[in-house]
């Protein structure tokens, strides 16, 4: 098993005389603050349009920041997406590509980076491992109820960890059990109350140091299910398919409940006076799914508008993700920003906030997006990639500005100009074939740095 890396950081910046859990007010870095919604689609908040429920939170801390109108995740289903997130590369650099691969325990996440910087670390939420793998696992198996033998939060640089940690029990609104670090508990309640509760009072319990929370809620994944005081709000605004069961309502449920839970968030900070100096990054893993699962509500909503495509496709309405970041004094307030930012950005900029860089063995795909952030330096011009090969799928995509294109299996690439077509109806491909010819050999160029772990 490696030796944690903030263990061996923390020993040198001791080395040199430094203490980073005590560091002068001056020298303190910002607390980070990360909500990362789960399948919720680009239209389903406030701040990007929706009108048939209000995210009041959502949007008051949206206009408090920089809303980006063009945030891409990295991938379109949960587990490579959350990868991607907290290592800052790529899926086909991460040893995460497909729903069922878990987290190599070499990979460096966000967590572990701050928390050599001194940060105290939590993740209340949804942490989704894959199948262990050889190097980690116990032959014969998990022992004495912990989960341990899958790489666990806790052994990835967070302090806390409360919640899920497999996919096939994260869709349960209402849970039984949850783990409380490395053991089951019993619980009572609706999922993402209980993780608030528990992000309040670390928020409490920690405001005399800085901080990075993570808060990966499962609204509104897979179950349409929500607390019956919240879905009353919404009963018999929507059409409904069968009106005992108000699953657009539910639905609505979903989101203005997660609205709530981050409301209580933002609270707790101005009640704590951590407000002015905390980042706070509100975003989603991936877009809104069509799938069986969410029983056509998303559908019948249109969560993903304007856009074609869903959660497992590389269409726009899988990939562009609702976001924004608030940092009062540094990131501008009331701007609607078009710079296209990745999800593996988050890694280096949260890093570079709290005074750092990413070492370069860590070989971190994302930029240090907080100099543009900040308006101190223009966006690089760059090529984003995507790839989706698992579950029967072959799907390829590379954007660069404005023009992305698409590959699906057996078709031909196809050329699409997200900002003027954001519904991705009109190929331009015959119009421009070199320009499609370029980013296809830039794709493939890339899928040729595939790591296999």
């Amino acid at each position: 098993m490696k030796e944690p890396l903030w263990t061996l950081l923390l020993a040198s910046a001791l080395a040199l005389g430094g203490a980073p859990g005590k560091a002068r007010a001056a020298e303190r870095g910002p607390n980070i603050v990360l909500v990362l919604a789960d399948d919720l689609g680009w239209s389903d908040v406030g701040f990007n349009g929706r009108r048939e429920w209000s995210t009041p939170n959502l949007d008051r801390l949206a206009a408090q920041g920089t809303i980006f109108t063009r945030f891409y995740t990295a991938a379109v289903v949960c587990a490579p997406s959350r990868a991607a997130l907290l290592t800052g590369k790529y899926t086909i650099h991460d040893g995460v590509s497909r729903n069922n691969d878990d987290l190599p325990r070499e990979e460096v996440t966000i967590a572990e980076a701050l928390k050599a910087r001194g940060y105290a670390t939590a993740l209340f939420g949804k942490w989704h491992h894959g199948k262990p793998r050889a190097s980690t696992t116990d032959a014969k198996g998990p022992k004495d109820g912990s989960a341990t033998s899958y790489v666990h939060p806790m052994d990835q640089g967070f302090d806390e960890f409360f919640g899920f940690t497999d996919a096939t029990h994260a869709w349960e609104k209402f849970p039984e059990t949850l783990w409380d670090g490395r053991q089951r508990v019993p619980v009572s309640g609706y999922a993402d109350d209980l993780f608030t509760e528990r992000a309040v009072n670390f928020l409490k319990r920690h405001r005399d140091r800085p901080f990075f929370l993570y808060l990966p809620y499962i609204a509104a994944h897979f179950h349409v299910d929500a607390p019956e005081d919240e879905v009353a709000l919404h009963r018999g605004k929507f059409a409904e398919t069968d009106p005992t069961q108000p699953v657009n309502a539910t639905y609505a449920a979903l989101a203005t409940r997660l609205d709530k839970n981050v409301g209580k968030i933002a609270r707790t900070l101005e009640e704590l006076g951590l407000s002015e100096n905390t980042l706070f990054v509100f975003t989603s893993d991936h877009g809104a799914t069509f799938e069986q699962g969410n029983r056509g509500a998303s559908n019948a909503l249109d969560s993903n508008r304007p856009f074609r495509g869903q959660k497992r496709t590389l269409w726009e309405g899988g990939v562009r993700v609702p976001a924004f970041a608030v940092w009062p004094g540094h990131a501008p307030a009331g701007v609607s920003s078009p710079t296209i930012t990745h999800m593996t950005d988050l890694f280096p900029t949260f890093l570079a906030a709290a005074g750092a860089s990413p070492d370069p063995t860590w070989k971190v795909d994302g930029l240090n997006m907080l100099p543009v952030w900040t308006g101190r330096a223009a966006a690089p011009e760059r090529t984003l990639f995507w790839e989706w090969r698992s579950e029967g799928a072959d799907q390829l995509a590379a954007l660069r500005g404005d023009l992305k294109l698409v590959i699906t299996r057996g078709g031909r690439p196809e050329l699409y100009d997200v900002v003027k077509d954001p519904a991705e109806r009109r190929d331009l491909a015959p119009q421009f074939p070199e320009v499609a010819k370029q980013l296809n050999q830039s794709l493939q160029a890339w899928l040729k740095t595939e790591v296999h772990p």
